[in-house]
């Protein structure tokens, strides 16, 4: 057996788990985005998450406050428990608020954003960024969230060519656990552990950073996040939480 033909198995089951993860993030432009990781996109490994502690610093002044007014700064995580927030339905995935992390921001079509400059409200950004992109009607917004760059514009592109159609397929997915895996007051990894339908637990790991007063998503230049999902045989290694 050829190299090429023993590698085929292991890139099928790699490619099945990256689609649909990501398909969860980007439901109107997931037929671009599949395309890519099927030629081999996406291989950065996620970040480790840290061994020690990182001190937090809360009482700090913000140099950049948040656009909506919500309060908390930290340059360093404090997040050492579950947040205890309520949750809202927005596409097919739970979504977390609260009036400290965030949304600040719920527009009348359920559109939301802006988030505390905390490690928790990269963590609220990072879920209902997933969540807003299984819901169609609010696609079209979604570039709204992303960092500006090549990242947001590519994404605009994939949801204006798929011309507003959502997928038939759409998996359901919740939030059953999270690893901040790192954080300063300026950019956060957020790795959120999904509990798909039909495929079990999936790694999602989200890049952040901090823009004009708000958590932004971090894409690569064709659209896609930066870092591979991949599949989790249990929880080990990531604090419970999630929505109903």
């Amino acid at each position: 057996m050829s190299n090429a033909e023993s590698a085929g198995p292991f890139r099928r089951r790699r490619f099945v788990i990256a689609a649909i993860a990501v398909g969860a993030i980007v439901l109107l432009g997931a037929v671009a985005i599949i395309a890519s990781l099927l030629a081999g996109g996406n291989d950065e490994e996620a970040e480790p998450t840290p061994t020690t502690s990182v001190s937090s610093s809360t009482d700090a002044s913000d140099p950049d406050p948040s656009v909506c007014g919500l309060d908390g700064y930290e340059e360093g995580s404090s997040l050492d428990a579950p947040p205890t927030n309520e949750w809202e339905l927005v596409g097919t995935v739970a979504a977390p608020l609260s009036d400290d992390a965030g949304p600040g921001v719920v527009e009348n079509n359920g559109f939301r954003n802006c988030y505390a400059h905390t490690a928790e409200g990269a963590l609220f950004a990072a879920v209902n960024y997933t969540a807003v992109g299984t819901d169609a009607t609010l696609a079209p917004q979604l570039p709204g969230l992303v960092a500006t760059g090549p990242g947001r514009d590519a994404l605009a592109t994939q949801i204006a060519a798929a011309g507003g159609a959502p997928s038939t397929n759409a998996q359901r997915a919740q939030v059953t656990g999270y690893k901040i895996a790192s954080y300063s007051g300026d950019s956060a990894t957020i790795d959120l552990a999904l509990d798909y339908s039909t495929t079990g637990l999936v790694s999602l790991p989200l890049r952040l950073e901090w823009e004009g007063g708000d958590w932004k998503m971090i894409l690569t230049d064709s659209g896609k996040p930066p870092l591979a999902p991949s599949q989790l045989e249990n929880l080990g290694g990531y604090t419970p939480w999630g929505g109903a």
